[in-house]
């Protein structure tokens, strides 16, 4: 009897939705936007070459915005990097959309999507009417009279990965999509519209069958910056075919058993039920294109010294600053970018602490909020590159770590020297320094140009210039995210914030990425292996890995085996990567987001004004993730729509 009535409720719930879709005027015949209805436009916009290229611009559109508000990029904000307190009651309050909160959990479901990007809702671009405009460009690419052939061939192989790339998208955070390989014609039946779910490979293998059509093609580097900046190269699409055969490879796609039994409603399995190793082989030699091509293009990590409003200060902190200008140098100078947002990062006020009296008048404004739980602050090394609870000498006291100690002239150049901070902030490794700001740790910049000068920070209690001013402008655990405010932005008694943009791939990235898909694949040596890591190492200034753990690790076998050597490259991607919107990503692939999240997030006491009650860990958040959350759900109406479409699983 139950059994029939929860049967019962659901044909009466797609009962009313089909009727409320009739009223609405919404046709069946309009399912995932597959026809077009600008048709009698068509003809003048790809009347000529100018027209023409101003509708490429448009299937641009999406491929930017997915990268400009990472308050709504899956990566940023579920990786744990960041809390944030949610006011949304606060009227100064910027953050729109329940993006952080996907985290906590009780966000996320079916009626309603949270940052959908199938029906484009809650903070999601309709990725679908993006893939749709794409293939009408293809379809019209022979209309303009005064395009040339070369121009015509670049244009294509741009649609074509740029048609890769949302489909790329949507499998990461759905699976098994629907293919959008042609638009269905106007006059075709409603069944035609209504398409079934390709499987988990079938999907990536039309990504992989589309960048290879695309990047013999695309040129080797935008000919004009100034003016084609954010066009695809040919870099760009080999990193794009890098990343997602790496993650075709991966323990999410790559014979989960977990969704094993998910089938389409002619019984099709929609994920493979078995590992295959050989996609492992795939992803590595398409890591080495990748890297190669780049790198004959004059691509490089970045290692430069920077020297505006630089003036005396030691070698520890210029490595800080190089390390930050990773991501905030100007895109066009950078040899380390293959692929850039298009938009620069608007949210400086929120991650940057107020360091004098005078910046805390712009509390409500810029409410320095952004918080970094302690979890996220583990993870980065001791001075020596192991793991701060591996480390075998006595430069990190690990039991001790949430006690207290003065700055010492060791730390002089991270620590305020006497200041009265935790053990755990002592004798860290330079990326430690550069991606986080904490109780009096050096803040250099803030229009400060010697080392001698530079400010510290002051966050304990609402009397230090730093802490708690309100429930809105209060960092909850004592951490920020040092890396997302560039030395030259200022915010004193005016605010004037240097412009960057987040990257959306770089080399140091793509060489962990080599490295992870060379250990999985299992043929290369361990040298070979490692050799990729040390180069993104040797930058932050530690020692090549497998010497670290030989020399300062309890456990210096650990880079012998693929295991431990996977374990290592991993958390090296989580600190190299670090709020950079990849972590949230990476850690979906991995199947190891649910166990990231299952712990209570934490931080400093911050109301409390004294040392010793300061540094007490406390819960400052309650992160919930189940396995349903692995993959997004798609909107229940669209499911009541097509009778072919299945609904992802546990939802």
């Amino acid at each position: 009897m139950k059994t029939e009535k929860i049967k019962d409720m659901k044909f009466y719930y797609k009962l009313i939705c089909l009727l409320v879709l009739c009223i609405a005027g919404t046709s069946c015949k309009k399912y995932l936007d597959v026809v077009p209805n600008n048709v009698g436009t068509l003809d003048y916009a790809f009347s000529n070459r100018n027209e023409a290229e101003n509708y490429l611009f448009g299937c641009y559109n999406t491929f930017q915005n997915l990268n400009r508000e990472v308050v709504n990029n899956v990566g940023f904000v579920t990786s744990s990097e960041i809390i944030y307190p949610n006011l949304d009651d606060n009227p100064f309050n910027k953050i729109t959309g329940p993006g952080f909160k996907l985290i906590r959990g009780g966000v996320q479901n079916v009626s309603s999507p949270v940052i959908d990007h199938w029906t484009g809702n809650n903070g999601g671009q309709n990725i679908y009417v993006a893939l749709r405009r794409c293939n009408i460009m293809l379809e019209n690419i022979d209309k303009p009279f005064d395009l040339k052939d070369d121009e015509k061939k670049r244009w294509i192989a741009e649609i074509k990965f740029l048609k890769a790339y949302y489909h790329y998208y949507l499998i990461r955070l759905y699976g098994p999509i629907v293919l959008i390989k042609e638009n269905r014609p106007i006059d075709g039946s409603i069944e035609d519209t209504k398409a079934k779910r390709s499987s988990v490979d079938e999907s990536f293998a039309y990504v992989d069958q589309l960048l290879n059509e695309a990047i013999p093609d695309l040129p080797s580097a935008v000919v004009n910056p100034l003016l084609e900046y954010g066009r695809t190269t040919k870099s760009m699409g080999l990193a794009l075919k890098a990343e997602a055969l790496t993650t075709a490879a991966s323990p999410l796609f790559n014979g989960n058993p977990d969704f094993a039994s998910f089938k389409d409603k002619d019984g099709k399995n929609l994920f493979s039920t078995a590992v295959d190793p050989q996609k492992w082989s795939l992803a590595a030699k398409a890591c080495k294109a990748a890297i190669d091509e780049f790198v004959a293009q004059g691509g490089a990590l970045y290692n430069l010294v920077p020297t505006n409003k630089v003036e005396n200060v030691s070698d520890q902190l210029k490595r800080v600053l190089t390390i930050q200008m990773v991501i905030a140098e100007k895109r066009d100078q950078n040899p380390e970018l293959i692929w850039g947002a298009q938009y620069g990062f608007d949210y400086q006020g929120y991650v940057f602490p107020k360091l004098t009296s005078d910046a805390v008048a712009f509390g409500n404004e810029q409410p320095s909020n952004w918080s970094v739980p302690l979890s996220t602050t583990e993870l980065f090394y001791t001075k020596n590159g192991v793991p701060i609870n591996e480390d075998n000498t006595s430069a990190f006291d690990y039991a001790n770590r949430n006690t207290s100690q003065f700055g010492d002239d060791a730390n002089k150049s991270y620590i305020k020297l006497g200041y009265e901070t935790a053990k755990a902030n002592f004798n860290r490794e330079p990326r430690f320094y550069a991606d986080l700001g904490f109780d009096g740790g050096i803040w250099f910049g803030n229009d400060k140009r010697n080392e001698s000068d530079a400010f510290y920070v002051q966050a304990r209690g609402p009397f230090a210039i730093g802490g708690p001013k309100s429930q809105f402008a209060t960092n909850i655990t004592g951490y920020w995210p040092k890396k997302l405010v560039p030395y030259l932005s200022i915010m004193n008694n005016g605010i004037q914030f240097e412009t960057f943009y987040l990257p959306v791939v770089r080399l140091g990235g793509l060489y962990l990425l080599y490295a992870e898909a060379l250990n999985e694949e299992g043929t290369a040596s361990k040298a070979d292996i490692l050799s990729w890591v040390d180069k993104v190492r040797s930058r932050a200034g530690l020692e090549g890995v497998a010497t670290s753990w030989q020399s300062y690790s309890k456990n210096p076998t650990k880079p012998d085996t693929k295991e431990g050597r996977r374990e290592i490259i991993h958390q090296e991607r989580r600190i190299e990567l670090c709020f950079e919107g990849q972590s949230g990503w990476d850690l979906r692939r991995w199947k190891e987001l649910q166990g990231v999240l299952s712990r209570p997030l934490q931080g400093w006491n911050v109301n409390e004004g004294s040392a010793v009650n300061y540094y007490r860990p406390r819960t400052v958040a309650v992160p919930f993730f189940g396995l349903k959350d692995y993959f997004w759900p798609i909107k229940n109406s669209e499911v009541v729509i097509n009778e072919n479409l299945v609904q992802n699983p546990f939802w």
